[in-house]
């Protein structure tokens, strides 16, 4: 099987690599051994939110000459990551997908409990307001839906209330619901989504929002509406009168589901081969470029490609794989950040950054993956497996998988016109 390009892992970053190079027409396959992460994500994307003191970032552009030289946004520059934010802005609007937000400034998003947390892009569904200012209602209605364990209105009423916010709760019960609501473990977002995405049941839905919306100024209701139908929360909009704005659930999140979904379509529609429930088990080299892969599915079929793409993600994809005494790519064998000592991977605490989060891939300053301190030519890292940044204490793991997405792509079209 021989393509341009193949990319491994079908996350965030591996899709928008494989968008952004089949856009320009190169054969790309996307091989992707699992569930993508966005199925587990809030469907934020956080650019940069948080300094090394916890405090949150205003203006994360004017913070990356405070990163640590390893960190994949030092590699690359301020002028070339601001540049990739743009262009991975572009092609997420490019599939459909709305959001709020900027890159030279942070936004404040509602959590499922009911805090603020920084961020760069929040779908437009997600209830939102400037860091450091009020939320745009006085009062508000927290809406769950009845037998519906994966969200509780009161834990999110109770954060809002301490700031000032008059909060209302209640439940929903739509009978359409009622066989769902019968066995708990199908008692899902996502199965409830696909009943209520029927429009009929976005009316009952609509009836049951109103009977409640006598005097409050908005409507908070978990994320469990509008997987395959775009527009069911517009139309809910509509016949209520009233904003009614979503936050995430228990995975599967919908809202981060919904953008996977998304992305694949749209590799796939611009002829991009994505492989999933494969996995890529070995990889053959001569000199310093990668010449061949082979994968679960495939066996003695080997996948050959001009370039590759490491996004496998890091420990949670088993991108990265610990052991008692040691941290590995399991792939290549590429050389990786982390700590000699165990002792050293954690912190007591567990509210402490944990040292273990920065560990991953190294790179060169184009994100070639290294072996022995040798970059292979045609190897590219991008995304989670990257190692020397936190992703959750800076709050900065979607846009490391935006932006140096966008980058190993730029980097690989530039040796396809040099070539040509």
């Amino acid at each position: 099987m021989k393509f341009d390009v193949a990319i491994i892992g079908g996350g965030l970053a591996g899709l928008t690599c494989g968008i952004r190079l089949a856009e320009q027409g190169k054969r790309c396959a996307i091989i992707s051994a699992g569930q993508s992460a966005l199925h587990f994500s809030s469907g934020s994307l956080d650019f940069l939110s948080y300094r090394e003191d916890g405090s949150p970032i205003n203006h994360p552009l004017a913070e990356l000459a405070a990163l640590s030289p390893e960190h994949p946004y030092s590699l690359l520059g301020t002028e070339c990551v601001s540049r990739m934010a743009a262009e991975a802005r572009r092609l997420l609007t490019d599939c459909g997908l709305q959001f709020y937000g900027d890159i030279e400034q942070n936004h404040q998003r509602i959590t499922p409990l009911g805090t603020l947390r920084a961020t760069w892009l929040s779908p437009t569904e997600v209830p939102v307001a400037e860091l450091e200012q009020p939320l745009p209602w006085k009062k508000i209605a927290i809406v769950g839906i009845e037998g519906f364990l994966d969200f509780q209105p009161q834990l999110a009423a109770g954060s809002l209330s301490a700031k000032g916010i008059e909060v209302i709760t209640d439940y929903l019960h739509v009978p359409a619901l009622d066989r769902l609501r019968n066995n708990p473990s199908e008692f899902r977002a996502i199965n409830i989504a696909r009943v209520l995405d029927l429009p009929e049941n976005t009316e009952l839905l609509a009836d049951e929002l109103i009977r409640l919306s006598s005097d409050v100024e908005a409507f908070i209701l978990p994320a469990c509406i509008g997987l395959e139908n775009p527009d069911a929360v517009s139309l809910l909009r509509q016949r209520v009168g009233k904003p009614v704005m979503l936050v995430p659930t228990l995975p599967p999140s919908l809202l981060g589901m919904r953008m996977h979904m998304a992305l694949r379509r749209r590799f796939q529609q611009l002829g991009g081969q994505f492989m999933p429930g494969d996995a890529v088990l070995r990889a053959e080299t001569e000199g310093q470029s990668v010449t061949r892969i082979y994968t679960r599915n495939h066996t003695d079929i080997p996948v050959v490609a001009r370039q590759v793409v490491l996004a496998s993600g890091s420990f949670f994809s088993n991108g990265l794989i610990a052991e008692f005494d040691r941290i590995y790519e399991p792939v290549f064998g590429l050389d990786v950040h982390d700590a000699a000592r165990r002792a050293d991977w954690t912190q007591e605490s567990m509210f402490s950054a944990q040292p273990y989060l920065r560990f991953g891939v190294k790179t060169d300053s184009q994100l070639r993956g290294t072996v022995a301190g040798q970059p292979l030519n045609n190897l590219y890292i991008i995304g989670a497996v990257l190692g020397g940044y936190d992703p959750i204490s800076q709050g900065c793991g979607a846009g490391v998988s935006l932006v140096t997405a966008q980058y190993a792509a730029e980097q690989i079209l530039a040796l396809s016109e040099v070539a040509a």
